[in-house]
């Protein structure tokens, strides 16, 4: 249990993460302050569906290896 929590923390010092953590405090920030440009907008949107278009890319090779065996 204490293996799999150690590795997601890993997992969130990447440098990936941590730009994505990042710029989602600061939209939230510009969000409650009502001062959101529509260049942040495009952006945040860029790095979010980067961010998640690889996690979904990697759930899936891991998904289809597994398969394959």
């Amino acid at each position: 249990m204490n293996e799999i929590i150690l590795k997601r923390i890993g997992a969130l010092l990447s440098v990936k993460s941590i730009v994505t953590l990042a710029l989602t405090a600061v939209f939230a920030y510009l969000a409650v302050t009502k001062q959101i440009s529509q260049e942040f907008m495009v952006v945040y949107t860029v790095v979010i569906a980067f961010y998640f278009g690889t996690q979904t890319q990697k759930i899936s090779d891991a998904v289809e290896s597994k398969g394959a065996q």
